[in-house]
């Protein structure tokens, strides 16, 4: 980069892009140190969120939804398992297929956490407006869709 051409600091697409990126790496370390008294990480929290929403997903189609290779699903079902949050189970159409579900502990946990994570956001967005939360929401989609078309084509 030479000295005549324009610094990516200087464009503010660029600047208020870090902005957005700081902003969301400063609420998942916050995340983080609150929900560590549960004995439970984002990414954790991540799979009980997904697996509530849609109970019987598959491990594969998890690891679609949190934007993951199946291996890193892999080594976070054990631990959930392992403390009783979640439940594989085979499906009866297809016995290659594992069907992931809460158990009423995981349920319960992800209740607890979720007060975490809303409270948390109502504290960073305090200062915006509803309507300024949409338009922000909407944006973000947007960036999504066009990213995700970017790097399939």
């Amino acid at each position: 980069m030479n000295n005549k051409q324009e610094l990516p600091w200087d464009n503010p697409r660029f600047r208020n892009w870090v902005a957005v990126a700081r902003a969301c790496h400063a609420l998942e370390r916050t995340l983080a140190a609150r929900l560590a008294p549960l004995d439970l990480k984002p990414a954790q929290l991540d799979v009980l969120m997904n697996l509530y929403r849609h109970p019987g997903m598959s491990q594969h189609d998890l690891a679609r939804k949190l934007l993951v290779g199946r291996s890193n699903i892999t080594m976070l079902l054990p631990q959930l398992e392992k403390r009783r949050l979640v439940r594989r189970e085979g499906d009866p159409k297809d016995k290659r297929i594992l069907r992931l579900s809460l158990t009423e502990d995981g349920t319960a946990l992800l209740m607890e956490s979720l007060t975490i994570y809303t409270g948390l956001i109502e504290i960073a967005m305090a200062g915006t407006s509803p309507e300024h939360c949409d338009m922000m929401g909407d944006q973000m989609r947007r960036i999504t869709e066009v990213l995700d078309k970017a790097r399939e084509g």
